[in-house]
């Protein structure tokens, strides 16, 4: 299973972090086998979901794994399969949902966690800019 992840591009080190372990251990697992039941039912439910977004949806599925869900909000779905919530992802994938809802479901206070105190506007030059925004 392990091998299958890498070549569909996922890093060991994406794919420790949505099983919870360390890289070593994964290349652990990679060079001697030793998986425990639960990291292998992970191994299989992350391969099953990567099949069923990847077929009608998504062609790179490890880069698209890595994008946030919505700019500026930096969650993305290996966060929430990290957090055991592959449901979320089939359903961001899946679409038509509503994301805010989706972040909601994962984090309730996404809004505060993930304020920002700048904004990117055009400037007079046409030229996009960064600048803290006025209260």
């Amino acid at each position: 299973m392990l091998e299958e992840l890498s070549d569909l591009g996922f890093s060991w080190r994406d794919i420790a972090r949505m099983l919870g372990v360390s890289v070593p251990a994964v290349q652990k697992w990679r060079r001697s086998g030793g998986v425990s039941g639960d990291n292998r039912v992970q191994l299989a439910s992350l391969l099953a979901l990567c099949d069923m977004v990847k077929q009608p949806v998504v062609h790179d599925i490890a880069s698209w794994f890595e994008m946030p869900l919505i700019p500026g909000v930096p969650v993305t779905p290996i966060d929430l399969f990290a957090q055991r919530r592959p449901d979320l992802v089939l359903e961001h994938a899946l679409g038509p949902n509503d994301v805010e809802e989706t972040l909601t479901a994962y984090a309730p206070d996404w809004r505060d966690r993930y304020q920002s105190n700048f904004e990117v506007y055009i400037d007079v030059d046409g030229a996009k800019s960064i600048r803290q925004k006025e209260e």
